[in-house]
């Protein structure tokens, strides 16, 4: 199928705490699509898990209140000839090839929705179901890149029976779960990190502790696998207060266009040294990642060492403004994932293997009962 007649899926939204950011993800890239010439369909993930095919020309307020005016409800349907229809008696169709998957956190971006659409057969782009919950899972992160030899701050899980982690404060406490710094907290003590567990609900799912250094500062590089594994130049984020301890919500989203409009050093200015490091450890993480479409790769740095911190598989506004050296347009980019989506289906199942032989000699279902 041809790059004219393909039909393309912006998908966005979703039950996360970062359902808006979602949002200003989705509209700039079914926007985007849309002014190149593609044949272009939003899909609206709620707040509450229903699906909404939605006109890519709606402003972000339009979705404050919710659901907006005249979006069609849709269902997802797995299985063989699955895909999304519209509800109610008169069921059509929607016809979608690729689905531009722009949910940040939660079920978007941890898996699950990878998984249902790998049960519709439905292609997208991003990281697939492993590569998705790897990223998401903080403390499973970390303990790959440390086995993988990658320079990774002590991280350990934390939870209401923790006593010693092994390490001495000031401590950082995260959900183990989640993007964005959201629930992120800076603490003295570990009596505190304790008891953020239970009072704090971003962290009541899981969380993790690691050590608090002040003297660190966040450096950020894209990746992206197709046509070929290419790296974005680094960037050095900035915080808008000079008395914040960590990177948050607010410095990322305060522009109000995504993670584009953050304020950030672009390229960072760091030595030689320093930027060959992240980018050797940026492609080691791409490898043992998976790492499909685009994700950012964060970093903590001091200026001369150098701490892995996450990978970022459905990244802010797509990472798009971070590929300046080289450069790459955002319709380049999006391009690029919707070949990669095409040419490198996430999964194949397959029942081989099945032929009958354990059924045939399995016996009576009572006789394992008794």
């Amino acid at each position: 199928m041809s790059a004219a007649t393909a039909k393309i899926a912006v998908a966005f939204g979703g039950p996360s705490p970062e359902h808006d950011v979602s949002i200003v993800t989705g509209l700039p890239t079914a926007r985007a699509l849309a002014g190149a010439g593609r044949d272009v369909v939003c899909l609206y993930w709620s707040k509450v898990g229903g699906w909404h095919q939605v006109a890519p020309t709606l402003e972000a307020l339009d979705f404050v209140d919710g659901v907006p005016r005249d979006a069609d409800e849709l269902r997802l349907v797995l299985g063989d000839g699955g895909g999304f229809v519209t509800a109610g008696r008169r069921a059509r169709d929607v016809a979608i090839d690729v689905v531009v998957n722009c949910c940040h956190g939660g079920p978007g971006e941890d898996g699950t929705l990878q998984g249902a659409l790998d049960l519709a057969g439905i292609r997208y782009t991003g990281p697939d179901v492993a590569g998705a919950a790897l990223g998401m899972d903080k403390l499973a992160f970390a303990g790959a890149a440390g086995a993988a030899g990658l320079p990774v701050l002590d991280r350990r899980l934390v939870d209401t029976s923790t006593t010693d982690v092994g390490f001495d404060g000031p401590y950082i406490v995260k959900p183990r779960f989640g993007g964005s710094s959201i629930g992120i907290k800076v603490v003295a003590d570990l009596a505190t990190a304790v008891a953020q567990v239970t009072s704090s609900p971003p962290l009541q799912r899981g969380a993790v502790i690691e050590p608090y250094r002040e003297s660190l500062f966040d450096l950020n590089v894209a990746i992206r696998a197709w046509p070929d594994v290419e790296l974005s130049a680094v960037e050095r984020p900035l915080r808008t207060s000079a008395t914040a301890e960590i990177l948050g919500y607010h410095d990322k989203y305060v522009g109000g266009e995504g993670m584009a409009s953050a304020p950030r050093e672009l390229p960072a200015l760091l030595s030689p040294a320093l930027t060959e490091k992240i980018r050797a450890v940026a492609l080691a993480v791409g490898r043992l990642a998976g790492v499909r479409g685009v994700a950012r790769i964060d970093f903590l740095s001091d200026g001369d060492e150098l701490y892995l911190n996450e990978v970022n598989t459905i990244p802010g506004s797509l990472a798009r403004y971070l590929w300046v050296d080289p450069p790459v347009s955002f319709v380049e980019l999006l391009e690029s994932m919707i070949a990669e989506a095409e040419a490198r289906p996430t999964a194949r199942h397959s029942a081989a293997g099945a032929d009958g032989t354990v059924l045939r000699g399995a016996g009576a279902i009572a006789s394992k009962l008794a």
